[in-house]
């Protein structure tokens, strides 16, 4: 089942989310209605905290980004092919690498798009979609999009690494989200 995603102003996008254990009512269910709502939104990521739930929960599938891309440009990234994966109350252990700047955006803030620095390697501690334990390096646009993930689960956007007189040229934008006046392609519900 598609699930409307939370907008940007909802108090859930910036809450800690609470870890979970294997007997979560329904979570294989969950995940399902999680990977259908991504892709549905034609996102390459989700976290459980932008459908209104939150948990340490997201799935990832960096795959997407490397299939609009060209040769050249795929040469770029050692991640290539990319990934795509569930992960359950993760724990970063480690990052390291260069900062390099990558053009994100979140379904939970649409029509904003900005360049954020983030390190090229992060190491996690997760449970995957059996709660087995895993510490894994994840590289270049899967460490990327793993960690804009990880950052819902722990209460951050995207738009918090700007700064300030970038965000402050934002924030017409930002009031029309927390308004619900932006127009998307997929369900969006807004919520304080």
């Amino acid at each position: 089942m598609i699930l409307p995603i939370v907008g940007y102003g909802a108090a859930v996008l910036r809450k800690k989310a609470e870890p979970i254990t294997k007997d979560y009512p329904k979570l294989n269910i969950l995940l399902n209605d999680m990977w259908e709502t991504m892709y549905a939104s034609n996102g390459v990521g989700l976290a459980a905290p932008q459908i209104n739930k939150d948990i340490r929960l997201f799935v990832i599938d960096s795959t997407q980004i490397f299939e609009n891309m060209d040769d050249e440009d795929k040469k770029k990234y050692p991640d290539n092919p990319g990934q795509k994966k569930v992960f359950i109350n993760a724990q970063i252990k480690d990052l390291d690498g260069d900062e390099w700047l990558f053009n994100e955006g979140c379904l939970s803030i649409p029509k904003i798009r900005e360049d954020i620095s983030r390190p090229e390697m992060v190491v996690l501690e997760y449970m995957n979609e059996n709660f087995e334990t895993k510490i894994e390096a994840f590289h270049g646009i899967t460490a990327r999009v793993i960690l804009h993930e990880y950052d819902h689960i722990e209460g951050k956007l995207f738009i918090d690494y700007l700064k300030p007189l970038k965000k402050k040229l934002l924030q017409g934008k930002l009031n029309d989200i927390v308004k619900g006046k932006v127009k998307v392609d997929y369900k969006m519900t807004f919520i304080k």
